[in-house]
């Protein structure tokens, strides 16, 4: 029976730093990169055309304004999505914010009224900087690609994933979850 589901923000708090320092044209070190790239829901989206030097080696590259070269697909993607977090740092507040406040404990009853044999009795809700998946499930860690949040433009606070609202989607994606 699950008894509790944590919201895990550490990896977008990181990297909320990595973009405002970047951002104010001061360069991160590379040890910061390094343990952004060894946070656990990033590791769980490695593959062997994305893994922890991927996400070293974009970093670095834009935190030094350089241009990034031999590239994958992911890499060139997890780019992109770090360039537009860059853009509008008010808008990547306006992601960020309404997380810190998210509370999942109302889904603990849907999740118990409606699944048999629960294997769990903690899931972890992690958003990360992820390349080109919406989502990775492991064990019982549902990681969430934070590029893939959307704020509302019409009402303050309100996300959405994929066109549904976010408490929804993560319960379709917990649902899968303990499926598996």
């Amino acid at each position: 029976m699950i008894k509790s589901i944590k919201v895990n923000i550490e990896e977008i708090e990181s990297m909320l730093y990595f973009w405002q320092t970047t951002n104010d044209r001061e360069k991160v070190s590379e040890e910061f990169l390094r343990e952004v790239a060894n946070m656990q829901g990033l590791k769980c989206s490695y593959d062997e055309e994305f893994n922890a030097e991927s996400v070293r080696k974009v970093l670095s590259a834009i935190t030094n304004r350089e241009k990034l070269s031999q590239n994958t697909q992911k890499e060139s993607r997890f780019w992109n999505n770090n360039m537009w977090m860059l853009e509008d740092l008010s808008y990547t507040d306006s992601m960020i914010q309404p997380l810190k406040k998210l509370n999942l404990e109302s889904l603990v009853e849907k999740l118990n009224a409606s699944e048999e044999n629960l294997k769990y009795e903690l899931l972890e809700v992690i958003f990360s900087p992820l390349h080109m998946v919406d989502y990775v499930i492991k064990e019982n860690n549902l990681i969430i690609n934070f590029f893939k949040v959307m704020p509302s433009f019409t009402d303050e606070g309100v996300l959405t994933i994929d066109g549904k609202e976010i408490k929804e989607y993560i319960l379709e994606k917990l649902k899968e979850l303990l499926s598996k």
